[in-house]
């Protein structure tokens, strides 16, 4: 028999490789009929997800997390986490997640290695939505923000989200509470972001960043609700290379 390879007090978690094969071998790129990665998804939110199915290994975590906030609909997430399935169900509307792993477990997870499985529409809903056989024990429901900020400050992608790309500006929201999850060179750029719009580029020459830990940042500002974008800013061409072609 093998040895067992989830740590003791864990929840049992499926291997990745039969949840592939009970899924029908899932975990590619979708078909044209939505095929195995997304399921019973709203015609919208299939068609927000569906504009990564030309990158190499589809969206990303990041990607369905922000579409999911976008749209406003509860989601299940199944994550490739050292090889095993670990399921997230999303509740935006309500600002929570749910997932059978205790929290001092999950934040010990190396995001940057973490991939997107398949997502589906939550089956389970909000524990104050109602009492009965779908409402998500309360105990197993968290806080969004911090696992949002986990996932854009440590999760695999390290470039800006499609909807921030492009010549801009960022400010943060007025109404945005100082995040406690940051600290050092990222709790004092969030303080001057609130005071100044800054480009990209920009906030990749501040001490203590470069253009990755620019764009991590400015990700999770977004998914917090709190991040003003503008591209009619006078320096928000400042990051795109025909900026300078007047110049000339």
């Amino acid at each position: 028999m093998d040895e067992p390879t989830i740590p003791f007090g864990e929840p049992e978690l499926w291997r990745v490789s039969t949840f592939q094969r009970a899924m029908g071998g899932g975990g590619g790129s979708t078909s044209s009929e939505g095929g195995s990665r997304y399921a019973a998804l709203s015609p919208s939110l299939m068609a927000d997800l569906q504009r990564f199915e030309s990158h190499d290994n589809g969206a990303e975590v990041l990607e369905v997390l922000a579409a999911c906030l976008r749209h406003a609909q509860d989601m299940a997430l199944h994550l490739d986490r050292d090889g095993h399935v670990l399921p997230l169900t999303v509740f935006p509307r309500e600002h929570l997640f749910h997932t059978p792993l205790p929290l001092e477990a999950l934040y010990a997870t190396r995001f940057d290695t973490v991939q997107l499985l398949q997502v589906e529409q939550a089956l389970l809903h909000a524990p104050n939505r109602g009492r009965d056989d779908m409402a998500a024990p309360a105990e197993m429901c968290h806080p969004l923000g911090p696992l949002l900020w986990h996932m854009a400050l440590h999760g695999p992608r390290h470039e800006l989200l499609p909807e921030l790309a492009g010549p801009a500006v960022y400010r943060v929201a007025p109404d945005l509470a100082t995040p406690t999850v940051l600290s050092g060179a990222l709790a004092a750029a969030v303080g001057r972001l609130r005071q100044e719009p800054i480009s990209l580029r920009a906030l990749a020459a501040w001490p203590g960043f470069d253009r990755e830990r620019a764009s991590r940042l400015l990700n999770g500002l977004y998914l917090q609700a709190g991040l003003i974008v503008s591209r009619t800013h006078p320096s928000a061409s400042g990051d795109s290379w025909f900026s300078n072609l007047g110049k000339w």
